[in-house]
């Protein structure tokens, strides 16, 4: 029951590629940053509360990011796999055909737009990417 037409998968397929390449450009980045950020010789040549506070705001700002990078990473990772399965467009839930369009603009999804919305309203977090 795949939900694109054979041509349509290797284009998915790249783009994923890519945008997992990307994210793991953005990871090493923000782990380098981290290491040399100015925040941290701030910190060393005047240590009071202010500059403490201002140091775990930045590192706390990095580890989001890479928090939120590498989700998107198993995420990707997730729809690969059900690419590779045949199972890439169908809904994990009602196992009907995600819409080609909420495809495109979510690489990602797993579920079909009705689905999503019924999922947000009752397993919603703050790490559950929105519609």
């Amino acid at each position: 029951m795949n939900t694109l037409e054979p041509s349509q998968a290797p284009r998915f397929r790249l783009r994923l590629r890519e945008r997992a390449t990307q994210l793991r450009g953005e990871i090493r980045s923000t782990l380098a940053r981290s290491a040399d950020e100015t925040h941290v010789r701030i910190a060393e040549l005047a240590r009071d509360r202010e500059d403490d506070s201002f140091s775990n705001l930045i590192v706390d700002l990095n580890l989001s990011d890479i928090d939120r990078d590498a989700d998107e990473l198993r995420r990707i990772d997730a729809a690969l796999k059900r690419l590779s399965d045949g199972r890439y467009g169908i809904c994990v839930d009602c196992d009907q055909k995600i819409a080609l369009a909420r495809l495109e603009a979510e690489l990602t999804a797993e579920r079909c737009l009705r689905c999503q919305e019924l999922y947000e309203k009752t397993h919603a977090t703050d790490k559950t990417p929105s519609l």
